[in-house]
């Protein structure tokens, strides 16, 4: 295989082109970048092809037994299908704990003071805990009978 190619570039010459980067393009900050990241991490997990696709209702409504139609913000009994704000309160979560993971990973810091230290073990972990256990509530109401 490398003959092959040997012989064909020892024919074909690669053109010495120069190319230049434009003066307004500047490489953007680290910062920059994470928050690009975690914004479209937020809309990807929150179903936005989904719900461009579909176009499901922002919230749903149900009848009670006494008639009066009432709003609910969770599709019921369907695991594939969601209303926006489904979409949106999921995705705040699953961030929110993303974000506590980050958070539990800069606490390895070499000179950091351990009030601090303490401080956002805390958070970060109060992060994991409070969007694990409420998307958990999330899925008991989206499907009662799933986790009995």
């Amino acid at each position: 295989m490398e003959c092959a190619f040997r012989s064909i570039f020892n024919v074909l010459e690669c053109p010495d082109v120069r190319l230049k980067r434009p003066a307004w393009f500047k490489q953007p900050s680290s910062m920059t970048v994470f928050f690009i990241l975690l914004g479209s991490y937020f809309l990807v997990t929150g179903g936005v092809i989904y719900d461009v696709i579909v176009e499901p209702p922002s919230i749903g409504s149900t009848t009670d037994h006494m008639g009066r139609s009432k709003p609910v913000a969770f599709m019921q009994w369907r695991i594939n299908g969601q209303y926006i704000m489904e979409g949106l309160a999921s995705s705040f979560l699953f961030t929110m704990g993303a974000v506590g993971f980050i958070i539990l990973d800069k606490t390895n810091i070499g000179l950091m003071p351990k009030l601090n230290r303490i401080i956002m073990i805390s958070i970060g972990s109060a992060c994991i805990l409070i969007s694990f256990f409420t998307l958990r509530i999330f899925m008991k109401i989206k499907m009662p009978s799933y986790m009995n």
